[in-house]
C-alpha cells in the first residue's frame, strides 16, 4: 500500500528448504536456508503448537493473512528482527533438532525462544507500538522511553509462552529465567542507568557499546523482562487487582494495536492502574525510573519459589542452574574477555574487579600469568591454583608495549542466580504458581 509495508516484507532469492504449516486458521511457512541437516518436520510442528499459544494470547485472531519464518543456519550466529508478517532470524545451525533426536536440547530451546521473541512482536512492536514511531520518521532517531515495555515484556513473555504451549517444561521454564536474570545482575551498569534512560538512550548507548558500557548502561532487553516479571508476579500477589500481565497486553492490543493507535509515554503505566485499580506509582518509580535493585526474593517466595545466588564456576557458566560447592573459594580477574593467538584480551573491566585495580585497561593483550601462557579456556584452570588475596604477575601488550602487572585475585561475585521450586510453600503460594506458570 505505501513505502513503509513495502520496506517492512523482507524477500530471499536463494538455495533453501521450506515447510507450510496452519496456527490460528492462517498459512504460515518455515525457511530454512544455509548449510543443515535437521528435522523440518519436528521444527514445524513445534511452531504450529508455539504459534497457536502466542495467537490465543492476543484473543485469537492472527493480525496478518499469512507468516513467515526466514532462517539461516550458520556456524556461529544469533538473532532476529521482526516485521508485520515475517521475521527474519539467523542462528547456529547446531541448534537444529537432528533428524530423529528425542528430547528438548538447549540449542533447541534457545531457536524456538528467537521464533517465540519474533513472533510476540508481530502484535507488540509492529502494531502495538509507541506514539514516537507513528509513523515512524527515516530521516531521525525516533526516541521514546517504552522500549522496555516492547522489549522487555517480548522478552519476558517469549519463554513463559514455551511452557504455556508445552514445549518445555517448569524446570526448563526456570533455568532459562535464571539466565536471564544472571545477565541483569552480571551488568554493574544496572546501578547507573534506569530502564527509561536505556530506551531513550539506544540509538547512541544500547547500538554503540563501547569498553565500558558494562559498567554504565543496562540492556531493556534483559532488566526490561526482569521489570516485566516483577510487575506481573505484583499483580499476581494483589489481593485487590483482578488483572494479571497477560491481561494488560490485550487490552494494549484492543486499544492500540488494533486500533492502529500510538502508545504515549505514560498510558501503558496509567493502563495497567486504570485495570488493576491499585496506586503502582512507587513500583514504576522503582523498576522504571531508579536503579536499585527489586526485591525479587519476596516477590518469588509468593508463588513458591526460591531465588539463590552463586559465583560463575567459569566463562561459559551462563547460570539457571544450582552448582555443586567448590572445594575453594572461584577467583576472578573481574574482566570479560577475547581469546587471542597471543593469550586474551581484555575487553570489558568490572568497576572495582581485581583487574581495573591493578592498572589494566580494556585492549590489554594478557600473555601470562605468574610466568604461564593463558588462554580464555584455561584461565579458570590457572585461577584455580590461588587463595583469594594472593598476589600474581601480569605480563601483558598494551599496544606495542609490553608491561609488567601486580594482580591481587578477588572472589568472583555471587551474580550468577538460579531459581528453584519450593513444594513446602504454603498452599496459596502453590496455586499462585501453578495460575502464572499455565502449565
Amino acid at each position: 500500500a505505501d513505502y513503509d509495508e513495502f520496506i517492512d516484507h523482507p524477500f530471499e532469492i536463494s538455495d533453501f528448504a521450506t515447510m507450510d504449516f496452519s496456527a490460528g486458521g492462517v498459512p504460515h511457512r518455515f525457511v530454512l536456508a544455509g548449510c543443515h541437516e535437521t528435522d523440518l518436520e519436528r521444527i514445524v510442528v513445534d511452531l504450529s503448537q508455539l504459534c497457536g499459544a502466542h495467537i490465543r494470547f492476543f484473543g485469537g485472531t492472527p493480525p496478518f493473512p499469512s507468516y513467515a519464518f526466514l532462517g539461516l543456519a550458520v556456524g556461529k550466529g544469533y538473532g532476529g528482527l521482526e516485521h508485520r508478517a515475517s521475521s527474519s532470524l539467523i542462528f547456529s545451525r547446531d541448534d537444529l533438532p537432528k533428524p530423529g533426536e528425542t528430547g528438548m536440547p538447549v540449542g533447541y530451546q534457545r531457536f524456538l525462544s528467537l521464533c517465540s521473541h519474533e513472533y510476540f512482536h508481530s502484535w507488540n512492536v509492529k502494531r502495538i507500538k509507541p506514539a514516537a514511531f507513528s509513523p515512524y520518521r527515516l530521516d531521525r532517531r525516533n526516541q521514546t522511553r517504552l522500549l522496555w515495555v516492547f522489549e522487555g515484556i517480548t522478552s519476558y513473555y517469549q519463554d513463559l509462552l514455551l511452557l504455556r504451549s508445552d514445549l518445555i517444561g517448569v524446570k526448563n521454564y526456570l533455568q532459562r529465567l535464571g539466565q536471564m536474570l544472571t545477565r541483569v545482575y552480571r551488568a554493574p551498569g544496572r546501578s547507573k542507568q534506569s530502564l527509561a534512560e536505556a530506551s531513550f538512550d539506544a540509538w547512541d548507548k544500547h547500538y554503540k557499546p563501547d569498553a565500558n558500557s558494562i559498567n554504565a548502561t543496562i540492556s531493556y532487553y534483559s532488566k526490561g523482562a526482569l521489570a516485566a516479571l516483577a510487575l506481573d508476579l505484583t499483580l499476581r500477589h494483589l489481593a485487590d487487582s483482578p488483572i494479571t500481565l497477560d491481561e494488560v497486553m490485550l487490552e494494549l492490543w484492543r486499544r492500540y494495536g488494533e486500533a492502529g493507535v500510538g502508545v504515549g509515554e505514560d498510558d501503558f503505566e496509567k493502563l495497567v492502574e486504570e485495570l488493576s485499580g491499585q496506586d503502582l506509582a512507587e513500583f514504576f518509580d522503582a523498576a522504571i525510573r531508579g536503579t536499585e535493585d527489586l526485591a525479587l526474593a519476596e516477590l518469588f517466595a509468593g508463588f513458591g519459589v526460591k531465588i539463590g545466588f552463586r559465583a560463575a564456576a567459569g566463562r561459559q557458566d551462563l547460570g539457571g542452574t544450582r552448582s555443586h560447592t567448590p572445594a575453594r573459594s572461584l577467583l576472578s580477574l573481574g574482566a570479560r574477555i577475547k581469546d587471542r593467538e597471543t593469550g586474551i584480551e581484555l575487553m570489558q573491566l568490572v568497576d572495582g574487579g581485581a583487574a581495573q585495580a591493578a592498572g589494566l585497561s580494556p585492549g590489554d593483550h594478557m600473555l601470562s600469568l605468574d610466568g604461564i601462557k593463558v588462554t580464555a579456556s584455561k584461565l579458570a584452570d590457572h585461577l584455580a591454583r590461588f587463595d583469594e588475596g594472593d598476589t600474581v604477575s601480569i605480563t601483558a601488550f598494551r599496544g606495542d608495549e609490553l608491561r609488567e602487572f601486580s594482580l591481587t585475585l578477588g572472589p568472583a561475585p555471587a551474580t550468577t542466580c538460579y531459581l528453584e521450586l519450593d513444594d513446602g510453600a504454603e498452599p496459596s503460594d502453590l496455586a499462585r504458581r501453578e495460575l502464572w506458570l499455565g502449565n
